[in-house]
C-alpha cells in the first residue's frame, strides 16, 4: 500500500529548508558537545565562570528529542502556531529528561526565528498568540540551561521582540504593496474604459463625417457627370480629368477617415507598403538594424501591405535603439501567406504590452495571427497574414 507523501512538502520554500537545516546542525553539533563533555571539564569550566552549572546528563537521547523542536521549522510559514507549540512542548520535554545541558546556542535563535515568521505570516490575533509561544520557548532554553542560567532571558525577550516588530513590519509593508497593485491595476482598468467611451465617440463622429463625405462628393460627382452631356471632346476630356482629381481627393480623405476608425492610423498617400520597411528601420540610428527578405516579392494587396508595415512599425517602436541593441526583421513571401519575424531588446520603460496589442489587431483583422514570446528582455515575434489570391 502506497502512501502519498507528496501534500507533505508542499509549499516548502527554499528558504525554510535554510532555517532549518542551519537549526538542526547547529543544535545536533550543540548535543553531541553536551555527550562528549566530561565532568571534569564541566568542573573546570564551573570554576572559572564559563558555565553555570554541571551538565545533567550526557545521554545521546538528547540528539534526536532536540531536533524534535528545529526540524518542524519546516513547516513553520504553513502553521506558525502549531509549529511554535511543537517546538515548545519538545523543549519542554528536553528540559524534564536531560535537565541542566547546555540548550542556548540552538534554542534562542529557534525561538527568534519563529517569532519572525509568526508576525509575518499570521493575523493580528493569532501573531500575539504566537509571540507568547516563543516568549514561553525563550524560557524554556534558557530555565536549565548549563551555560547562562535562566538570568540572559533578561535580553533574550527584547530580541524576540524586535524580531516580532520586525515581522509586522514586514507582513504591513507587503499588504501595502499588494493594496497598491490592486489600486493600480483598478485605476488602469478606469483609464482604459474611459479611452475606450472616447474611441467609442470619436469613431461616431467619423463614421458621421465618412457618410457626409461620401454623400457630398458623390453628389457634386453626379452633377458634374450630368454636365458633360453636349460637351466637345476637349471640355469632356477636362471634365473627365476633373472627375478624376476629385474622386482620388475622395478616396484619400476616406483612407484618412478609415484609418482614425481602425485604430488611429492615419493612412498616408501614398500608403506604405513592404518596400517601405528599410525606411523604417533607418528611425533606429544607432541600433544594428538588418532586414532579410525570403521567398518571391511580389505586390500584394493594399491591405496586407499596409497591415505588414504597421505591424512592424508597432513593435520596432518599442525596442531599444542603442549601440549594442541588433534588430532584425524577416520578410518571408509565401504562395498564400506573408510571415513578418521581428527580434530586438526591448526598450527600457517601452509599453511592450500596447504595441503587442495593436500589431495583433492588424493581423486579426486580415485574419492572421501574432506570437510575441519576451525572455530576459528580448522579444521574439512571428506574425503569419494570409494573402487571398
Amino acid at each position: 500500500m502506497s502512501v502519498d507523501v507528496s501534500g507533505l512538502y508542499r509549499g516548502i520554500r527554499p528558504i525554510d529548508v535554510v532555517f532549518a537545516s542551519a537549526l538542526t546542525a547547529l543544535g545536533t553539533w550543540l548535543m553531541i558537545e553536551n555527550v562528549l563533555i566530561t565532568d571534569a571539564e564541566v568542573a573546570d569550566a564551573v570554576g572559572t565562570g564559563e558555565m553555570y552549572h554541571r551538565v545533567s546528563s550526557h545521554s545521546w537521547a538528547m540528539v534526536p528529542v532536540f531536533l524534535l523542536a528545529t526540524v518542524p521549522v519546516l513547516w513553520a510559514r504553513r502553521n506558525p502556531l502549531a509549529v511554535t507549540g511543537f517546538a515548545l512542548t519538545a523543549m519542554i520535554a528536553h528540559d524534564l529528561l536531560f535537565g541542566w545541558v547546555t540548550r542556548c546556542g540552538a534554542g534562542l535563535p529557534l525561538a527568534f526565528v519563529l517569532a519572525y515568521v509568526g508576525a509575518v505570516a499570521l493575523e493580528r490575533r493569532q501573531a500575539w498568540m504566537a509571540l507568547g509561544l516563543t516568549t514561553a520557548l525563550t524560557a524554556a532554553v534558557l530555565v536549565v540551561d548549563a551555560t547562562t542560567g535562566i538570568e540572559p532571558v533578561v535580553l533574550a525577550l527584547p530580541i524576540v521582540g524586535v524580531m516580532f516588530g520586525v515581522g509586522r513590519a514586514v507582513r504591513h509593508r507587503t499588504a501595502l504593496g499588494v493594496e497598491l497593485k490592486a489600486r493600480t491595476a483598478e485605476l488602469r482598468q478606469l483609464r482604459d474604459d474611459r479611452v475606450a467611451l472616447e474611441l467609442s465617440s470619436d469613431r461616431a463622429r467619423l463614421s458621421r463625417e465618412l457618410d457626409g463625405l461620401l454623400q457630398e462628393r458623390l453628389g457634386q460627382l453626379t452633377l458634374a457627370a450630368e454636365s458633360g452631356k453636349d460637351l466637345d471632346p476637349a471640355g469632356a476630356r477636362a471634365l473627365f480629368e476633373s472627375i478624376e482629381t476629385d474622386s482620388r481627393a475622395t478616396l484619400d480623405g476616406m483612407r484618412e477617415i478609415v484609418g482614425l476608425l481602425r485604430g488611429g492610423d492615419v493612412a498616408l498617400a501614398p500608403a506604405p507598403t513592404v518596400a517601405h520597411l528599410d525606411a523604417l528601420l533607418a528611425r533606429h540610428l544607432e541600433a544594428d538594424s538588418r532586414l532579410t527578405v525570403v521567398g518571391d516579392p511580389r505586390s500584394l494587396p493594399a491591405t496586407v501591405e499596409l497591415s505588414a508595415y504597421r505591424i512592424v512599425e508597432h513593435l520596432v517602436d518599442v525596442l531599444a535603439d542603442h549601440p549594442d541593441s541588433r534588430i532584425e526583421v524577416g520578410v518571408r513571401f509565401e504562395d498564400d501567406a506573408l510571415e513578418i519575424r521581428v527580434n530586438g531588446p526591448v526598450a527600457r520603460f517601452a509599453d511592450v504590452k500596447a504595441a503587442v496589442a495593436r500589431a495583433r489587431e492588424r493581423a486579426r483583422f486580415l485574419g492572421g495571427s501574432l506570437d510575441v514570446k519576451v525572455t530576459r528582455g528580448h522579444a521574439h515575434v512571428v506574425a503569419q497574414l494570409p494573402v487571398p489570391h
